[in-house]
């Protein structure tokens, strides 16, 4: 078997690929669309670029990538938050999911594809990408937001509808008509999601006693051959490799190496799904674009307004703002690796073929406009939320030569006492309680305690007088504020301030 020719231009794939995705993450996009457009540059179908690559030959390692991201979805699901925030986590990420997949269902059957077309298109349209949504958050500097938590719950949900969807898919899949043939289907599919969802919450000590090995080497043969173990053991049950290989990393995720075996499986993940998305590339014929063109179209508006009330809706119910549920939408909106998955699915399924294309159009317009939006959802809400809460401007007024006189003395910092209201001394006053003591007479005032004066600071000019505004130095700041609220209120009744102020 000579290979040579082959493994150079698979090599040059992935080199153009690292090129690419340099340029790409220059403008914060991630890497699924460039490894799905390399493969599209390289197919068999298009005659762009003179690389001819038959997708065949990557078909097993795609496999493998398959299961990987499958497998660490599984490992990376968090079942203690889940446990012990379930009731909240099921309201906000079931409310998500419902509106996506309820709206996605009927959009499916509104295309007219298929009855099974519909419930893979609504599969598609109804998930985020846990890929893109951790790395945006991660290199977004999003994790301390207050937001963050209520997005990651809301994946956490994601991940457990994923489970029961495709066991679902893997049914209605199979062809399988007859009702009682389907019940039984359905009854080995939960029966291998309940078995392998209970040994994960109360069997990760047992199952962590095979992990007992300071090998690296083995440590992860071990858990990459079970991961392909259990990803064909869910082909032969009838479940799909897919949900197999979730579950595994689910269970392997209960154990104490959890840790250890996440730093291994996520780049042993990145480069065969690189493989995965590559090969789904390959496997795309821009030539059928045109006839999903539209279905697209209407797709990519339907999940951004969509993401926006469900986003909105999950921040209402957790008590945050427009601003989080902003963040919430943009970030949840992003679409990647779950509809590939389930195209490869649908393919192998003998489907309706146009769900392949309208799948990678998909994806790839979600994956590249997504990122773009969350790297500026603070500028957008700021856009959005500021314009929903301009007040028209106030009239010109006129403020009253006491108010201006006061500010004036504020800001050069003349004497007063620390403690107190000011005391404005003027030579008239002086002159005559000299006169009054000469002539035996006393002055009530000159028996009152004697007050430590002070230079204070200067103080800014400040256009309204607003208890936010500036710092009140010593007694004097807030004296001289709260008369020229006076005298400006007097000289005009409208309100001090046209500052807006954020919810």
């Amino acid at each position: 078997m000579h290979l040579g020719e082959d493994l150079i231009t698979l090599g040059l794939l992935f080199v153009a690929a690292y090129g690419l995705g340099r340029l790409a993450k220059l403008i914060g996009l991630p890497s699924i669309p460039v490894y799905m457009i390399v493969g599209l540059l390289a197919s068999p179908n298009t005659t762009w670029i003179p690389i001819n690559f038959e997708s065949h030959y990557l078909e097993l390692i795609a496999v493998f990538g398959l299961i990987l991201l499958l497998f660490n979805l599984g490992l990376e699901f968090d079942q203690d938050e889940f446990f012990a925030n379930a009731g909240k986590l099921l309201v906000s990420g079931g409310s998500y999911v419902v509106i996506n997949m309820g709206v996605g269902l009927i959009f499916g059957f509104m295309v007219g594809w298929g009855t099974r077309e519909a419930l893979i298109i609504a599969g598609m349209t109804a998930t985020s990408s846990s890929a893109i949504v951790t790395k945006l958050l991660i290199e977004l500097g999003r994790l301390p937001n207050r937001e963050t938590p209520m997005i990651l719950g809301v994946t956490v949900i994601e991940d457990m509808f994923i489970a029961i969807y495709l066991a679902i898919v893997s049914v209605v899949l199979s062809g399988e008509t007859e009702l009682w043939p389907m019940i039984g289907k359905l009854a080995i599919a939960f029966t291998f999601l309940v078995v392998m969802f209970t040994v994960a919450r109360w069997g990760g000590r047992w199952v962590s006693t095979l992990f007992k090995t300071k090998d690296d080497e083995l440590f992860t043969i071990l858990f990459f051959g079970l991961a392909m173990m259990f990803g064909g053991l869910g082909e032969v049950l009838g479940v799909t490799d897919a949900i197999g290989a979730f579950l595994i990393g689910l269970v392997l995720g209960a154990t104490r190496y959890h840790a250890k075996i996440e730093q291994i499986a996520v780049p042993l993940r990145d480069v065969f799904a690189a493989f995965f998305f590559v090969n789904f590339g390959l496997s795309m014929d821009i030539g059928a674009f045109p006839d999903v063109v539209l279905p697209v179209a209407i797709a990519v508006v339907m999940t951004v307004v969509l993401n926006i009330l469900a986003g909105q809706f999950v921040a209402w119910l957790n008590g945050m703002g427009p601003q989080q549920g902003i963040n919430t939408t943009v970030i949840l909106q992003n679409r990647g690796e779950f509809a590939l998955i389930l195209a490869t699915l649908s393919l192998s399924a003998g489907l309706d073929p146009r769900i392949q294309p309208f799948a990678g159009l998909y994806v790839l317009v979600m994956s590249i406009m997504g990122p773009i939006l969350a790297a500026n959802s603070e500028k957008i809400g700021a856009v959005i939320l500021r314009s929903s809460r301009r007040r028209p401007p106030p009239r010109p007024r006129e403020r009253s030569s006491e108010a201006i006189a006061l500010v004036e003395a504020a800001t050069r910092g003349d004497v007063a006492p620390q403690d107190g209201p000011s005391v404005k001394d003027s030579a008239p006053a002086r002159d005559n309680r000299e006169s009054a003591a000469a002539n035996g007479v006393v002055d009530p005032r000159s028996e009152e305690p004697s007050v430590e004066v002070v230079r204070t600071a200067p103080v800014d000019v400040i256009d309204d007088f607003d208890a936010g505004d500036g710092t009140v130095v010593g007694g004097r700041a807030s004296e001289l504020e709260r008369l020229a609220r006076q005298a400006m209120a007097q000289s005009d009744h409208e309100p001090t301030t046209d500052r807006e102020t954020d919810s």
